[in-house]
């Protein structure tokens, strides 16, 4: 399962939007998705003490999730020059290396002039300190303003490259696998000792 982390937890999101999008990409493309919507995660019970083991059943069973995935789609809206800091608080509640290390992972930023480069390119850095497979097809979509209305990209152009981006990542993942190179293959090799 791939899992798109529609990565802010403002009301009407339209990260959650795009995600939507691009789950109908992945399905057109005969590839099982969740998406995972920041908003629906309780994060004021959050008390500091999550960082041990004391994380609720929610952060738990989110994690679960996302340790047995086959690849991420981070969906990212540009917050004051970067990522939203919900996304990574919420990354910071992550396993590590079983939610990370070798993880494809797949990106798509939203904004204006330059559609979410900024906080693409900060993304991008914590999950390479993490050694997950970036892929490397990032799509930008700018003015997201006009260019999304009623949950339809307005723009053949980015719609285009977010169906070639979904065609391509799972061609990625694919490739990782047979090679055993991706991170579930990882997993299994470290619990077999090897």
């Amino acid at each position: 399962m791939i899992q798109i982390i529609s990565s802010t937890n403002r009301p009407g999101a339209r990260s959650l939007e795009v995600a939507n999008i691009f789950q109908g990409y992945l399905n057109k493309c005969g590839e099982n998705s969740e998406i995972i919507d920041l908003q629906k995660i309780n994060f004021s019970i959050l008390d500091g003490s999550q960082y041990s083991e004391n994380q609720p059943e929610s952060i738990t069973n989110i994690k679960a999730k996302l340790n047995s995935a086959r690849g991420f789609v981070f969906v990212v809206p540009e917050y004051n020059g970067s990522m939203p800091g919900i996304l990574k608080y919420f990354i910071d509640h992550w396993s590590y290396p079983d939610t990370f290390e070798y993880r494809p992972t797949c990106y798509i930023g939203l904004g204006g002039r330059f559609g979410g480069l900024r906080p693409i390119e900060h993304l991008q850095g914590v999950m390479g300190y993490r050694n997950a497979f970036q892929f490397p097809e990032r799509v930008f979509i700018s003015n997201v303003w006009t260019t999304l209305k009623n949950g339809t990209i307005d723009d053949e152009n980015v719609c285009n490259l977010m169906l070639r981006q979904a065609e391509n990542f799972i061609r990625f993942i694919h490739a990782l696998e047979s090679q055993g190179l991706d991170a579930n293959s990882f997993i299994k090799s470290k619990i077999k000792g090897h």
